[in-house]
């Protein structure tokens, strides 16, 4: 027994287990089914076509979309969609504030709408309070406009359906909207009104860009075809403010109307939005504004009537308007380019127009001549051609005043800023170089007028004076107020009319007499091949640097009364006033401040061989002379290279001759030095057998009364016939002589010096007409001249109590005298 109760014991205690857990499941299921679903309200998720809340708190949505709805009660579950329909509660062909919010005194839903579609199940949340259902809202009828549907709800426990609270369950279907017109209709007006959007965009700049100044310019100097358009446009043109109401009127009303026909096309707001703009900025704004921009006289003739009648359409708006505008604004004038617009707008255009560069320069020469000022385009006065009122008017002058090429020559007084007279070449017609009249008899005999201007005067007040014919040329200059003295009138150069010209036409005026091809930059013109040489004109005796005769009689009186060499003594006073007068004798040195070693500046270099004299007449010269390289200045009538005259005196002599040399302090003008000539004596062996000087003894005329003793020494140096024989040697210096400034000097070579000695001999020595027979071999054999000397058998003296021999001769250069036979053949030779 025990056996077979214990085998009996698992599959009980399996049923027990079972019916315990089935009991339990049952006590489970008795709560569930005993709670209610209840749904409280709904709420709009989300639709696929447009959707609003009323302003009574209604649901509105669109025919044909889908929405999702989220409902709200208690003990919702997937299968409380089943518990959720929609009944039809009413429906109009007109929508009003209230509708939807009407009150419905029946309850009970006795009929299900099919309009509204519940799909699928309710997607309930965690806590069974909130669920999602998906609805599909049909199309309504044609003779509907809106309908209102009401939310039923089947109570599980009663199986009765009834309408949720007025409001929270309540559905407002509307229509989608209609289009306006149809869609072709539309189409056709879109693309009218970007043609019109085009065309009133187009004319707004094309029009008004013609401002009534270009259309008369247009009408006088344009093509035919431009005259017409311009006589077109030109009317309405003038009525400028209300062109531009009527046009900008125009525009805004046609693209408002584009946008509306868009909106009502696309059905959406957006899309119209974007069509609109891209329509109306591709073809309304870009293309017709390029198009007009380039062609706005032929696009805005051709549309004129178009034009005319819009401006009658928007009349009653635009004409008001262009009033007020009027009023305010004032009369449109047009475009007015100023001067300085009026160049820069030639300077831009220049590649576009058909003017040549030289008309495109005078235009604009013309009109900035009144912005420059005398001070631009004067010459400065440094580089001004100018001549002393003191020059004498030789050959030299007035061939320098016809190659310089100018007509009218400023004249000064001591300075260059002192311009006291205008010289023209004309005046100088019944000038005789040979009379050597001062410049200032001439300028006084004529007495033109000096017109001076202020430095900051305008070219085209500069221009009319010039063309008054008082002068062609005026003297520029200002005040001078700088520093602490009182002012003073400073002349800065001088203006002609020439220069005003050239301003104006922007080129330079050349002739053939022309140096220089700009005047302030100094650019020298090509090289003429026909320049002319005045010197052809030049008699063979004058000399080629022109002093004056009170310079001449000094230095003749200075060479015969101070250096030995040339007293009367030696050479006669006639004899020696012909070799100044000598072409070759008087010379000159122009000096060149930026250059100032340059070897055109030494007279004398040391250790340099010369055989020639110098005396000092103008200018400044430096000294160089001694071991330590001493430096001094000297000025006029001093000399040098008198032994360079003496060494050939010494071999050419034909009788023992004394001659003397002074001997003066070299540094006797430096302050604290008394060097004497004794110091710069050369050393032993320079004073050769051969008769070699090479002294500067000269330089005693430097400074005659000033030597370490204070009185001359003189030594005496005999040469018997006997060293006729000895070569001749020349004479090297052992000093320097520099130019400091501008000279005019004497330079008489030794053979010169040599022909002189011969001649004044012969002049002394009495002859009879036997002794013209044995001159011939004296003739033959006399060196090769090197000046001509003239009249030297004169036998005229001076008168008692009168002038002597030598003033006669220069108050009576032009005047031959009597020529002795017996000395003309040897005359002519030397």
């Amino acid at each position: 027994m025990a056996t077979d109760s214990s085998g009996l014991g698992f599959p009980l205690t399996l049923f027990v287990f079972f019916c315990v857990s089935v009991g339990r499941e049952a006590e489970a299921a008795v709560p569930e089914s005993k709670a209610v679903t209840r749904i409280l309200g709904m709420r709009l998720e989300k639709s696929n076509k447009p959707t609003d809340i009323t302003k009574t708190g209604v649901i509105q949505v669109t025919e044909g979309s889908d929405i999702v709805l989220r409902f709200y009660g208690l003990h919702l579950f997937p299968g409380s969609s089943e518990l959720i329909r929609f009944t039809e509660l009413y429906a109009s062909d007109k929508v009003d504030n209230e509708f939807g919010a009407r009150v419905v005194p029946n309850r009970t839903c006795s009929e299900h709408s099919k309009d509204i579609l519940v799909n699928g199940l309710m997607e309930v949340s965690n806590q069974n309070t909130t669920g999602v259902v998906k609805l599909f809202i049909k199309e309504l009828r044609k003779s509907e406009v809106v309908k209102v549907f009401g939310l039923c709800v089947q109570d599980p426990q009663e199986e009765k359906w009834s309408l949720l609270n007025d409001k929270d369950g309540r559905v407002l279907v509307v229509g989608e909207g209609t289009s306006l017109l149809p869609i072709w209709l539309q189409v056709i007006i879109i693309c009218c009104l970007l043609v019109l959007s085009g065309m009133f965009s187009g004319l707004n700049l094309g029009l008004m860009a013609l401002d009534p100044m270009e259309l008369r310019i247009v009408q006088s100097c344009g093509t035919d075809k431009e005259k017409k358009y311009a006589r077109k446009i030109e009317p309405i043109r003038r009525k400028g403010n209300y062109l531009l109401c009527s046009l900008l009127l125009g525009n805004v009303l046609v693209n408002t109307t584009l946008t509306i026909l868009l909106d009502d096309l696309t059905k959406s707001g957006l899309g119209a939005v974007v069509a609109s703009t891209v329509g109306i900025v591709i073809f309304g704004e870009i293309v017709p504004q390029a198009l007009c921009s380039r062609h706005g006289l032929a696009v805005g003739a051709n549309t004129i009537l178009l034009t005319k009648l819009f401006m009658l359409l928007t009349f009653p708006l635009s004409w008001p308007i262009s009033k007020l505008l009027d009023c305010v604004l004032g009369q449109e004038i047009g475009t007015v380019y100023n001067r300085e617009k009026l160049v820069e707008m030639l300077k831009v255009t220049e590649p576009y127009n058909d003017l040549v560069k030289e008309e495109l320069n005078m235009i604009q020469g013309a009109l900035e001549l009144r912005t420059k000022t005398v001070e631009d385009v004067m010459t400065p006065l440094g580089n001004c051609f100018m001549i002393s009122s003191d020059t004498v008017l030789d050959f030299n002058t007035m061939s320098e005043i016809m190659e310089s090429g100018y007509t009218r020559i400023p004249v000064y007084e001591h300075e260059r800023s002192n311009i006291v007279d205008i010289l023209f070449v004309k005046d100088l017609a019944f000038v005789d170089p040979d009379d050597c009249t001062t410049l200032k008899t001439i300028t006084k005999f004529y007495n033109h007028p000096v017109h001076f201007v202020f430095h900051d005067t305008k070219l085209d007040a500069m221009l009319e004076e010039f063309k008054k014919g008082k002068s062609h040329l005026a003297i520029v200059q200002k005040v001078n107020n700088e520093g602490e003295g009182d002012p003073f009138y400073e002349v800065l150069g001088l203006v002609t009319l020439e220069d005003v010209i050239e301003e104006i036409i922007k080129s330079e005026i050349l002739d053939e007499s022309d140096l220089y091809i700009d005047n302030r930059t100094r650019k020298k013109v090509a090289p003429n091949k026909n320049k002319r040489d005045f010197s052809a004109f030049k008699h063979e005796s004058e000399s080629k640097v022109k002093i004056s005769p009170q310079l001449l009689l000094a230095a003749h009186r200075f060479l015969a009364t101070e250096v030995s060499l040339f007293s009367p003594a030696q050479i006669s006073e006639k004899v020696l006033l012909r070799i100044l007068r000598h072409p070759d004798v008087i010379q000159e040195i122009k000096f060149n401040e930026n250059d100032k070693r340059s070897s055109h500046h030494y007279i004398y270099q040391r250790g340099k061989a010369v055989d020639y004299f110098i005396l000092l007449l103008q200018g400044r010269v430096e000294v160089e002379a001694g071991n330590e390289n001493m430096k001094f200045e000297s000025g006029p009538f001093s000399y040098y290279g008198v032994m360079a005259l003496s060494a050939s005196t010494l071999v050419a002599a034909p009788r023992p001759r004394l001659l003397s040399f002074k001997r003066f302090s070299l540094f006797s003008r430096l302050p604290g030095k008394t060097v004497s000539y004794d110091s710069l004596r050369p050393p032993a062996g320079r004073l050769t057998p051969t008769a070699e000087f090479r002294s500067p003894s000269h330089l005693g005329g430097l400074n005659r009364t000033a030597s370490l003793s204070g009185t001359d020494r003189t030594d005496s140096l005999v040469v018997s016939e006997s060293n006729s024989s000895i070569p001749l040697q020349q004479y090297t210096p052992d000093f320097n002589v520099r130019a400091l400034a501008d000279l005019q000097f004497v330079k008489i070579t030794r053979a010169q010096y040599q022909n002189g000695l011969m001649a004044s001999r012969l002049d002394s020595t009495p002859q009879s007409p036997e002794s013209s027979h044995h001159t011939a071999p004296t003739e033959e054999a006399t060196p090769p001249a090197s000046i001509t000397v003239t009249d030297l058998g004169t036998d005229s003296a001076p008168m008692e109590n009168g002038p002597d021999e030598t003033t006669l001769l220069l108050l009576n250069e032009q005047t031959p005298a009597p020529t002795a036979n017996h000395h003309s053949q040897l005359e002519n030779s030397v």
